[in-house]
């Protein structure tokens, strides 16, 4: 059973979601500069992957366990 507090992951959802944006804004600005940096491109990439990783797990943290 998971103890954490729903508003908690639901503050740090907010925020996530709010980085993951930005970084969304970031690469297609980035993509759209034939002078960009491609090793800086995959980096941001690479946070947003993981963001929407992190994202994903503290959704499935506020579906509340069913026991069958």
């Amino acid at each position: 059973m998971n103890t954490e507090d729903p508003s908690t992951i639901t503050r740090q959802l907010t925020a996530l979601r709010l980085e993951h944006r930005e970084l969304d804004a970031m690469i297609g600005r980035l993509v759209l500069d034939p002078g960009n940096d491609e090793l800086e491109l995959k980096r941001l990439k690479r946070r947003k992957l993981h963001l929407k990783d992190t994202i994903a797990i503290l959704e499935s943290r506020l579906i509340p366990d069913l026991d069958a």
